[in-house]
């Protein structure tokens, strides 16, 4: 781990303009030589000079601007390179048996009857960079520990199944059945990294282009995070993400390179595979993706390492006294490299190095076929493995690999750099007898011709398949492997959820804050409470969550340099390198990736953590509902609170902060189990079951989503004998009607319960109307487990078929029911089909708006005196109130007019 000496500094340089000069000869000095080097020996000489000036001020720790892009070659000269410990030959075999085996795995997915497709040229590009990584770097997690977290580019998932497969790790049967995972099970394999799909073998789900990047990077900060906090020992884990250059596009991929910086992260490096191409073509057609990538990190403070060019080049390079050559590269564009890959040795000579004689004179004693042959550098061995060993032993800063490479590599004419070969899936018979050829396997021509091309293996006992194996050994495993190692918590007993369930007494309190007096209680545990890692994007106050700076501290890498402007405050803000709390930033991206990184700690680190993640609720599943996926694909756990939740609580805020559908949203994640709980016990209860689901003796891999309010209301105590398998399953009955003679029954979530409650005296009182209250505490869980009854009653007619359980809940339940919440009528609609009687919901569709929360729940007809009319409008519907009744109810409540309402409670952020 870096020390605090060796990070950057605040500033990093810059020109002193506001310095006085106390030695003006001395600078006429020093300005006399370069302009006499300009003029005696040009301004290339004049650039070497400066450049090598600006090299030893760093050496000797003088502060000097950081270049943003430097030439186009090699940021290791050839003579710097380390000495190569691997056998380059025996890895050259390995390698082109893995390309093979790869390539044909897909194109045999393509196969007549099946076409499930797959992409072979993003892992053709970027194979030898994993080769080196695979035999030389990546750490497996034999020793005990987490090893190395490798974050792989989706595209290339066929090369890493090619690999395992010559590991005896994935069998011929695997291979066959690439993306056939139900149709070929159990031998199915993910079209990507899914460790959902693949719990065993992938870690990171990377597909999601620009979730990879940024995944990384707070994985680095959470291996930090948890070695400072004396959870794990994570000081050898190595986080490596290998990236596309036309991924970099993604906002998630460059957002957050500061944060990295910022901490000193030289656990993580990402490896840019620059081959020039996106999906469908050039990156930087015009430009140079390089160049534009390199000002990038260096502006954010990444060490930066270009490997552009293979060994081929270094005999060129050495004679360009002019740097003429260098000249060529710097000002060819990436469009023209890409047509250089597709185009023969001649073309080569006449429009690369024809257009300058002193070009052609370097080539003039090599043919068409060496100069077809230079190389970029993301082919060559030794030149990767050089990059990658300074990556690893640079402390101070993340380091970025930007390697150049040729999609589809070794793949023949009609592949290599071709715009199309993203979506190109299956080799010809020519196709794969030129691949052979280049590979130099031995494949008959007659196996090619007589059906599908065959996979290649040496054999077990090959040299090249041992040496393979003896690679991984002395690294400690085979990479990828998924392993869990953590073992249940020790769980608080129900004391710990003692207070909450007494409810608020007299005092209002919105349920954000019920949930943050549980949450302290939870952490005063001895054996549970240091595992919580709370998460916010910059906003803990907001939610009542200032309470934990003085005892949780903020965590920090560098501490507090700095006295807090409110360091006389009780709740002072406090930062410290071994502090609980994550504060992100405003990044809802960043605090995602945080979430996850902790909720998969079990997995990758052997060490549960308990991550709780709290934000503006209309920032959660809208905002970064792709992480959310990411989240459930990488089996991670932990407690998401969408807080301010609901269309009419956050008054004044207006349309893009008033959230009606996260719910919604959330019941569209398998991972996700989903509340909307209205008082205290109610948390009480689903905290402490998903604490048990999680984290107790038979774990699931789910993640909890609470929606939790704003408004201050007074919290109930619970209630004898209380409904807690109700609470759990998503109803339960809160207040039975206790007079009245016509039945009806009210269903209500969240901070709708009290607007029911409510509803209930007046039905009773002015319209004889006996109503009972259901508190709903989750609509998705219901539907769920009635989806998962109408699935087992489809295949099972001759079994006792199932009931769901909210049929059974409210089976004798008399009268109509009318739903209400603050989320749009689609969220209480997910069960209409279930209820056993006449159903209709009111809820808050549309967009939301600044004003009181009262005009808000008139607006859109779900207060009190609605939720009164909704139900008269049902009983008359059924003939039991007279529909004259509907009209009077309307103009006594003056329902058209929202200024009439109540203003209901202001204020109360958390």
């Amino acid at each position: 781990m870096a020390s605090g000496s060796d990070r950057n500094p605040i500033i990093i340089g810059g020109l002193p303009s506001q310095v006085p000069d106390f030695d003006p000869e001395e600078t006429q000095e020093w300005l006399d030589s370069l302009d006499a080097a300009v003029d005696e020996r040009g301004r290339q000489r004049a650039r070497y000079l400066m450049l090598r000036l600006i090299e030893r001020a760093r050496e000797k720790r003088v502060a000097v601007p950081e270049m943003r892009s430097t030439d186009y070659v090699n940021t290791i000269p050839t003579g710097a390179e380390p000495f190569f410990p691997g056998n380059e030959e025996i890895e050259r075999k390995v390698l082109n048996a893995t390309r093979w085996n790869a390539a044909v795995m897909v194109s045999r997915a393509q196969r007549p009857g099946i076409g499930v497709g797959g992409h072979i040229a993003t892992f053709a590009s970027s194979a030898s960079l994993y080769d080196v990584g695979f035999n030389h770097f990546f750490r497996g997690k034999d020793e005990g520990d987490g090893g190395d977290q490798v974050f792989f580019q989706g595209h290339a998932s066929p090369g890493i199944y090619a690999r395992a497969f010559l590991l005896d790790r994935l069998s011929e049967d695997n291979l066959d059945a690439f993306r056939q995972e139900k149709s070929k099970a159990p031998h199915g394999l993910s079209s990507y990294p899914h460790p959902r799909l693949m719990p065993d073998f992938w870690e990171f789900p990377t597909v999601s282009m620009g979730l990879g990047p940024i995944g990384a990077i707070y994985q680095a900060r959470m291996n930090r995070y948890m070695h400072a906090r004396g959870i794990a020992d994570t000081s050898k884990s190595h986080v490596w993400a290998f990236l596309g250059d036309g991924e970099m596009d993604e906002p998630e991929s460059l957002g957050q390179l500061t944060i990295a910086a910022r901490e000193g992260l030289d656990n993580l490096t990402f490896v840019v595979n620059c081959n020039l191409q996106r999906l469908d073509g050039p990156v930087r057609g015009n430009g140079k993706v390089i160049q534009e990538l390199e000002s990038v990190f260096r502006g954010a403070g990444w060490n930066v390492i270009k490997l552009i060019w293979d060994r081929t080049w270094d005999p060129l390079l050495a004679q360009d006294r002019d740097g003429i050559l260098v000249n060529k590269m710097n000002t060819t564009p990436d469009g023209q490299f890409q047509t250089y890959a597709t185009e023969s040795g001649a073309y080569i000579r006449d429009h690369f190095f024809g257009d300058d004689q002193r070009l052609r004179a370097m080539v003039e004693g090599m043919t068409d076929d060496q100069i077809l042959h230079l190389g970029r550098g993301g082919h060559d061995h030794k030149k990767i493995y050089a990059a990658f060993k300074a990556a690893v032993e640079h402390t101070g800063q993340p380091t970025v690999i930007l390697a150049k490479t040729v999609k589809g590599w070794t793949l023949g004419p009609n592949f290599e750099g071709r715009n199309a070969t993203h979506q190109m899936k299956k080799l010809t018979v020519d196709d794969l007898k030129g691949f052979r050829d280049r590979l130099h396997l031995p494949i008959s021509d007659k196996e090619l011709e007589s059906g599908a091309p065959p996979y290649y293996h040496p054999g077990r006992n090959s040299e090249e398949i041992q040496y393979m194996h003896d690679r991984r050994l002395g690294l400690g495993g085979y990479v990828p492997t998924r392993v869990v190692r953590s073992k249940p918590l020790a769980l608080p007993d129900d004391k710990t959820y003692a207070t909450v369930k007494k409810g608020s007494g007299h005092q209002s309190i919105a349920t954000t804050m019920a949930f943050v007096r549980l949450l302290k209680d939870l952490m005063r545990d001895k054996e549970l409470g240091r595992r919580f890692v709370l998460i916010a994007p910059d906003e803990y106050r907001t939610f009542g969550m200032d309470s934990f700076f003085p005892s949780a501290k903020i965590y920090n890498p560098l501490g507090q340099q700095y006295e807090s402007v409110d360091r006389e405050l009780l709740l002072a803000y406090k930062e410290s390198p071994t502090g609980q709390m994550l504060h992100d930033g405003i990044s809802e991206a960043g605090c995602t990736a945080s979430l996850i990184a902790a909720g998969s700690a079990y997995a990758t680190h052997g060490e549960p953590l308990i991550p709780v993640y709290v934000f503006y609720s209309m920032f959660g599943f809208q905002r970064t509902g792709d992480q959310f996926w990411q989240m459930a694909d990488q089996l991670a756990r932990g407690f998401v609170l969408g807080a301010t939740a609901g269309r009419t609580t956050l008054t004044g805020e207006g349309l893009q902060h008033a959230d009606g559908h996260s719910q919604l949203l959330a019941s569209t994640n398998p991972g996700c189990v989903a509340y909307d709980p209205a008082f205290g016990f109610e948390i009480a209860h689903i905290v402490q079951d998903g604490l048990r689901r999680m984290y107790g003796p038979d774990s699931e891999d789910v993640f909890y989503y609470l929606t939790v309010y704003n408004e201050p209301i007074q919290h109930p105590a619970e209630p004898e004998n209380v409904d807690a398998e109700g609470i759990l399953k998503g109803v339960y009955r809160f207040s039975e009607g206790v007079s009245g003679s016509i039945p009806a029954q009210i269903m209500a979530s969240g901070v709708a319960v009290p607007w029911a409650v409510e509803a209930q005296k007046i039905l009773a009182e002015e319209w004889d109307v006996k109503a009972d209250v259901w508190s709903a505490t989750s609509w998705n869980e219901l539907r769920r487990e009635a989806v998962a009854c109408e699935e087992y009653n489809l295949l099972h007619p001759e079994e006792e078929q199932r009931v769901p359980y909210v049929t059974r809940k409210l089976a004798g339940a008399q009268g109509p029911f009318v739903a209400v919440s603050d989320w749009m009528r689609s969220v209480p609609d997910q069960i209409a089909r279930w209820v056993p009687g006449t159903y209709q919901s009111l809820g808050a569709d549309g967009f939301g708006f600044a004003d009181t929360r009262g005009a808000a729940r008139r607006f859109f007809h779900i207060d009190a005196q609605s939720i009164v009319v909704g139900v008269l409008t049902e009983l008359a519907r059924e003939g039991k109130v007279d529909r004259s009744v509907l009209k009077q109810a309307i103009d006594r409540y003056q329902l058209l007019d929202v200024s009439a309402a109540d203003p209901g409670a202001a204020g109360g952020d958390a």
